[in-house]
């Protein structure tokens, strides 16, 4: 007989509030009898309290009380606790005040004197309610964490693909510019056949020149400058032909401060005839690198050429060298015009110039070198303010004697 009275609910907490006792001790003891925790209260105060310590799964409010009014009581309770439901209780003729609690979020309301098979019956009805909707609840928070989920891990597949798809272009930018060097490596073997021939020309009328000028020695001097000179291009000819060939250069121990004071010392007379500040700072302890000495100086020459051509009417170069995780760094700036955002991907392409009389062959040559040595090049520049190339090249073992 107990059995097929108690509910299927039994053992939820409900809280009864009333001010009248004997509704509250009559109403306690059915649902005791039902198999339910009862909680007892006597005004809305004391209703709130025990619905913030215990979190009852139902609560059975009167509407009028003393100290707080059930309304008052009602709202609060699905205000801060969603999880507990509300059965009003009202009083005979008050359909606009029971309407009104069931929009102010009461689950149902019951009309005092109430029938007790009544009162079991919605409140079986309200916990079943109850259970379908913390379920539902309990699924869209679960939906919810899901689409979070899903939205993460397509935020991720996204920067993967991202990541992926810069690699594939910058492995296709790498192929092609090896082949452009690879290009740039059989036009260079044709023009230093074809450039030897005026430089041994201009050789020889140097020399005639220094015969007739041997006394004089001001000119005397500007004549042995363009030997030297001549001697050097051939001397990178010659390297750009056993390059063609594959036939390495000898390598012996290279010291980049000294090779940067050799180049500067080249270019004093050019920086004085276009104002142009120098600023060379060399770091502790820079060790020397293995590698050819021409081809160590055509990445100086050719970079601080190019900084100087930005700088015609005056301006800043900036040439530093600082140890940088077992490699050397070495920092060209000028102050001159940037280069646009645009060029800044194709700056290191053999032919491409912005210059009129360009040819385009400086920095492809640079960037030869640069990774023939395992080194790494980069170029920094805003439109305005000026252009920093920073190359960092690997330290070896000092070359044995």
């Amino acid at each position: 007989m107990l059995k097929e009275r108690t509910s299927q609910f039994a053992g939820e907490k409900i809280l009864v509030v009333d001010d009248e006792e004997v509704i509250v001790e009559l109403t306690a003891l059915l649902l005791r009898g039902r198999g339910f925790e009862v909680l007892t209260a006597y005004n809305g105060e004391e209703c709130l309290d025990l619905v913030t310590k215990e979190q009852p799964a139902l609560v059975l409010l009167d509407y009028m009380m003393p100290v707080m009014d059930g309304e008052t009581a009602l709202k609060k309770i699905i205000q801060h606790y969603p999880d507990t439901y509300v059965i009003m209780f009202t009083g005979k003729g008050s359909e606009e005040v029971a309407v009104r609690l069931m929009k102010a979020g009461a689950a149902d309301y019951l009309q005092k004197p109430f029938v007790n098979s009544s009162l079991l019956e919605r409140i079986d009805t309200v916990l079943q309610i109850r259970l379908v909707e913390l379920a539902n609840r309990e699924l869209m928070r679960e939906k919810d964490l899901l689409q979070r989920e899903i939205e993460a891990w397509n935020l991720h597949l996204e920067r993967r693909v991202d990541e992926k798809s810069q690699e594939l272009e910058l492995a296709h930018r790498e192929i092609l510019q090896a082949e452009k060097l690879a290009a740039l490596g059989h036009i260079s073997a044709g023009m230093a056949h074809e450039i030897r021939n005026p430089l041994n020309a201009i050789n020889l009328f140097a020399q005639i020149l220094s015969g007739a000028y041997g006394d004089d020695a001001e000119n005397s001097g500007y004549i042995r400058k363009i030997s030297e000179e001549v001697e050097r291009i051939d001397g990178i000819l010659v390297k750009m032909l056993a390059a063609s060939r594959g036939t390495a250069a000898p390598r012996s121990d290279v010291r980049l401060d000294q090779v940067a004071r050799k180049v500067l010392a080249h270019s004093e007379v050019q920086c004085r005839s276009q104002k142009v500040v120098v600023d060379f700072s060399v770091g502790e302890k820079i060790p020397p690198i293995v590698a050819d000495p021409t081809e160590i100086e055509q990445i100086f020459t050719n970079l601080v050429t190019n900084a100087l051509f930005e700088m015609s009417q005056g301006g800043r170069l900036g040439v530093s060298l600082s140890p940088d995780e077992g490699f050397i760094r070495l920092e060209i700036s000028d102050t001159g015009r940037g280069i646009p955002q645009e060029h800044q991907s194709q700056i290191f392409d053999p032919f491409f110039t912005t210059k009129e009389k360009g040819t385009g062959f400086g920095l492809s040559v640079v960037l030869r070198i640069v990774r023939g040595y395992g080194g790494l090049i980069k170029v920094e520049s805003e439109v305005g303010r000026g252009t920093t190339f920073i190359v960092n090249l690997p330290v070896g073992k000092p070359a044995v004697k």
